[in-house]
């Protein structure tokens, strides 16, 4: 980590504690994490449990974020999700383009790209993913597939340096138990900063670049020690608040 960027530590809940569940979660960070006050921590619980997950963070130093946004302000797009209802609900941050949602749902470069610009008109943070998937990292495209899927949203965080993240997660370790090596992560994480520098010096520096691949109490230290991790964005461990608050120790601890 660059002790210049401000650790960020979030968790994914993914599909996981959508009711009375998700406030205990909460409220277990919460506790475990209030005297961290050199790192940012945000839960992102699924779109079911965000209003009472906000009000049981509050006050506390915990943000909230959800799992994903439709560009769209209002209409006719039923089981979405827009950017002011989130405003409503008191939601800070947004994942955007999660490998997850790429796979599974079809999401492209160019509508990760629309959700970003709109959450950060909106006032939400984006934490932006990217990621290869196995077969490509097999094949040495790994630089090539982050740099493309980079270039269709970096110059959207250039209106606000700093305001939005990006999240490397190697779609091949994630959930898997597999993880990155410090080396690993560190190569492409230096690409992203120096794409970014590309567009100007205050993203590059203020941009905070998470790694998401599985990473965990177990080898939080060591990947977090790589000069340009800022931080996580964390999965399976985030569902048990011993652990999450573990990770964060970790980035607490610089």
């Amino acid at each position: 980590m660059n002790p210049k960027r401000r650790p960020l530590i979030a968790g994914n809940w993914k599909m996981n504690h959508g009711g009375k569940t998700a406030v205990e979660l909460a409220s277990g960070v919460a506790k475990l994490t209030a005297s961290f006050d050199k790192v940012d921590v945000v839960v992102c619980p699924p779109y079911t449990a965000l209003a009472a997950v906000v009000g049981a963070v509050r006050g506390s130093r915990v943000e909230v974020g959800a799992q994903n946004v439709n560009p769209k302000p209002s209409g006719a797009y039923t089981g979405e999700i827009s950017p002011p209802m989130l405003n409503d609900v008191g939601v800070s941050w947004v994942i955007i383009g999660h490998s997850e949602r790429r796979q599974y749902y079809g999401e492209t470069d160019g509508g990760v790209a629309d959700k970003t610009r709109a959450a950060m008109e909106a006032g939400l943070r984006p934490i932006v993913c990217v990621g290869e998937l196995l077969d490509e990292r097999e094949r040495g495209e790994t630089l090539s597939v982050v740099k493309r899927q980079l270039n269709a949203f970096s110059s959207i965080l250039a209106d606000k340096p700093g305001f939005g993240a990006i999240a490397y997660e190697p779609v091949w370790a994630i959930g898997t138990g597999k993880n990155a090596g410090p080396a690993e992560a560190q190569e492409v994480h230096a690409m992203i900063r120096a794409r970014l520098r590309e567009i100007s010096a205050a993203l590059a520096d203020q941009t905070r670049i998470l790694y998401g691949g599985s990473l965990s109490p177990k080898n939080a230290k060591e990947l977090l020690a790589a000069p340009d991790v800022d931080g996580g964005l964390i999965g399976g461990a985030s569902l048990k608040a011993e652990d999450f608050a573990r990770v964060a120790e970790e980035a607490q601890r610089g």
